[in-house]
C-alpha cells in the first residue's frame, strides 16, 4: 500500500536569535557610497507601550516627505534612540567600511536604554559589548532597522543640505553627495571641498587635476606628475 504525503513550503527567514526577554535595537546607517559629507548610523529601541509605526521600509524606497513624516513618529514612539556619525576624515582614515561599523557603534553605545541585542543592517556587524546579529536586508524586513534606516537617512540628507548653504556650486541639495553626473561636473570645475572624502577615487582624480597632492589611508602620499609646458623657451 502506497502512502501519499502532502507537500508543504516552509519559509525560512533566517534565524533569531532573540527572545521575549531580550531589549532590541535596530541598527542601519545612511550614505557609504556618496563622495562627501560623514557616514551616520541610528539605533533605534520602540517603547512596546506605544502604538506601533505603520508604514515602515527600507528608508531608499520611500519619498522624502514620508521619511520626514515617519522620522517624526519614530522619535515619539522610541524607549531609545540615538544618531552618531563618522567624519570624512575618519573615513579617508580608516576606510569607508571602518568608518562604518564606528559610527554604528557609537549610535549603539549612545542609547540611553542598554539594549540587550542588537539587530544589524548587513552582511556583518560592528565589535559592540552586546549580542548582535546581522540581517541581510534588514531595512525592508525587520521594522526596528527600518527606523534606524529613515532615523540615519534623514538626518544626513538634512546635513547635505546644510552644507548645501555653503558649497551650493555642488549641488549637494539634489544629490546628497553621490556621485551624480552634476555633481562630477561640477567637481571638474571647482575642484573639491574639504568635505569631500579624498580617498574616493573620483575625488581623488579632481585634486590631481588640480594638481594638489593628497595624502590617503595609511600615510600614503598622492603627487601630481608635473606637467611639461611645450611652449617654454629653450
Amino acid at each position: 500500500m502506497t502512502r501519499k504525503t502532502a507537500s508543504k513550503t516552509v519559509n525560512q527567514n533566517g534565524f533569531d536569535f532573540s527572545s521575549p526577554e531580550d531589549i532590541v535595537c535596530g541598527v542601519d546607517e545612511a550614505g557609504r557610497g556618496p563622495l562627501a559629507g560623514p557616514v551616520v548610523a541610528a539605533a533605534v529601541i520602540f517603547d512596546p507601550s506605544k502604538p506601533r509605526i505603520r508604514g515602515l521600509d527600507d528608508s531608499k524606497a520611500l519619498t522624502a516627505k514620508k521619511r520626514d513624516e515617519l522620522y517624526e513618529k519614530i522619535i515619539e514612539r522610541s524607549l531609545a534612540y540615538c544618531i552618531a556619525s563618522a567624519s570624512v576624515e575618519e573615513i579617508d582614515s580608516l576606510n569607508i567600511l571602518h568608518a562604518t561599523m564606528l559610527a554604528m557603534k557609537r549610535a549603539v553605545e549612545g542609547l540611553k536604554v542598554t539594549p540587550t541585542l542588537a539587530k544589524i543592517d548587513g552582511n556583518r556587524c560592528p565589535t559592540l559589548s552586546i549580542r548582535s546579529e546581522a540581517i541581510v536586508s534588514g531595512d525592508a524586513l525587520v521594522p526596528c532597522i527600518s527606523a534606524a534606516s529613515i532615523l540615519a537617512k534623514v538626518t544626513r540628507d538634512r546635513m547635505l543640505l546644510e552644507l548645501h548653504q555653503m558649497f551650493p556650486m555642488y549641488g549637494f541639495d539634489a544629490h546628497a553627495g553621490y556621485g551624480t553626473p552634476q555633481h562630477l561636473t561640477a567637481l571638474r570645475e571647482h575642484g573639491p571641498c574639504e568635505h569631500h572624502r579624498r580617498s574616493f577615487a573620483p575625488v581623488r582624480e579632481a585634486h590631481l587635476r588640480l594638481g594638489t597632492a593628497i595624502v590617503l589611508p595609511r600615510g600614503e602620499v598622492v603627487i601630481p606628475p608635473v606637467a611639461t609646458d611645450d611652449s617654454a623657451p629653450f
